[in-house]
């Protein structure tokens, strides 16, 4: 048996396919996270820009803008070129854009910057998606899928530690960390290679006796990526409302803040881990409705946070829900789609999550402003505990027949 081949028996940690692809999941979480440590000294920099504060605040999601436009695109590219190539080229892409703020002469021009490299990451996260579900089957798939919402989640807290220290001593310094990546590239030259459908066999149009299928996949696929995109939207109100909520409980917001989404993303990260024995025993529904159950019980939570007893719960709860629910959302996509669109497939959930995220504070704000932060969480909590309620339902109905989903 050699490298590529499905090893059956060889655990995740072992796999070296396994590992380079989690690793990957780590440059998608750095494309938009390294440099917020950084921001404030960047609009100090650049204070003679008279839109300085515009420009800074576009930084961060400026990749997931790209990602949103880019993704489809880039998935169709996977499935028509190959995986391997693409991965590579969105690699390169990734090098080149990535360390550009280091020198680049103006917020504009790194804001251009930031777009090419969330071209990249669509590339690269496309790619991946697509191999995941070339190499791996049934469990291991969806144990591939937790472990790389784990590296993401681990992966986001290191490189903003990393960020954090370095941004003291220049506020360009972060964009540095982007250069790691150059070093991920040999690792990926040695243990990708396509293993899905002859090129050929993507090229060759879809018979007649298949054509009902190909047509209810993408239909479903759609479904899921819309309710990935809900879910992102209602869930990201964590990063970018939560240090309002607690400066307006007149919290140390920046500490409060630090404190409730590292202890957040430490529980996702670790229950990830164990995504692929949750999905075995409750299968898809069981485990969607286990997920959205943990989220309604977090904003509720969270809403009471006049209590501070409160906040730790939120945050774990938050955290291990959405880390159930998001490698769902990937799995049931590879298995739905056929394997010479899953490049496809993996773009439309990389735009879903992209565009929730991005449309998240347009949502938040205005809602929050007319109803106030404690009836917005709880007005969440109730939309997640009826989607629990409704998975819960259609797996009892369904047994345990979504367990031997492939």
């Amino acid at each position: 048996m050699n490298l590529h081949e499905n090893a059956v028996s060889t655990p995740l940690w072992r796999d070296p396919r396994a590992l380079t692809l989690a690793l990957a999941a780590v440059l998608v979480i750095m494309a938009n996270v390294t440099i917020s440590p950084a921001l404030p000294g960047l609009e100090a920099m650049f204070a003679s820009d008279p839109d300085a504060r515009l420009w800074t605040g576009l930084l961060v999601p400026a990749p997931s803008i790209a990602v949103v436009l880019a993704a489809p695109l880039a998935g169709l590219a996977v499935d028509r070129w190959g995986r391997r190539r693409l991965l590579i080229s969105g690699l390169l892409l990734f090098v080149i854009s990535g360390p550009a703020g280091l020198y680049l002469p103006d917020l504009a021009t790194i804001f251009a910057s930031r777009l090419v490299l969330g071209v990249a990451v669509a590339m690269i996260m496309s790619a991946q998606t697509a191999l995941i579900g070339d190499y791996f089957q049934g469990d291991r798939r969806s144990g591939m899928v937790g472990l790389q919402i784990s590296a993401r989640n681990f992966g986001g807290m290191i490189c903003v530690a990393l960020a954090g220290v370095i941004a003291a001593l220049s506020p360009r310094a972060p964009f540095a960390l982007y250069g790691l990546a150059l070093f991920f590239l040999p690792l990926v030259w040695l243990t990708i290679r396509d293993a899905g459908p002859k090129a050929a066999d993507r090229a060759a149009p879809i018979k007649a006796a298949s054509v009902e299928p190909r047509q209810s996949w993408l239909g479903a696929v759609i479904t899921i990526a819309g309710l990935q995109a809900v879910t992102a939207m209602l869930f990201f109100l964590n990063p970018t409302q939560t240090p309002f909520f607690f400066d307006h409980l007149g919290y140390d917001s920046a500490a409060t803040t630090g404190l409730y989404l590292g202890a957040l993303t430490f529980s996702g990260g670790c229950v990830a881990l164990m995504f692929g024995r949750v999905k075995a025993r409750l299968g898809y529904g069981g485990a969607y409705a286990l997920g959205y159950a943990l989220m309604a019980a977090g904003f509720l939570a969270l809403s009471m946070g006049e209590q501070p007893i409160w906040l730790p719960a939120a945050s774990l709860m938050i955290g291990a829900g959405y880390a159930v629910v998001t490698p769902i959302f990937t799995a049931l996509a590879l298995h739905l789609a056929p394997a010479h669109r899953r490049g496809f497939a993996g773009g439309l959930m990389m735009t879903a999550m992209a565009l929730g995220q991005f449309a998240s504070p347009f949502a938040s704000v205005p809602a929050i402003a007319a109803f106030g932060f404690v009836s917005v969480f709880e007005i969440i909590a109730a939309a997640f505990a009826a989607i629990a309620l409704a998975a819960g339902i259609t797996a009892a109905i369904r047994g345990r027949s979504a367990t031997n989903m492939a």
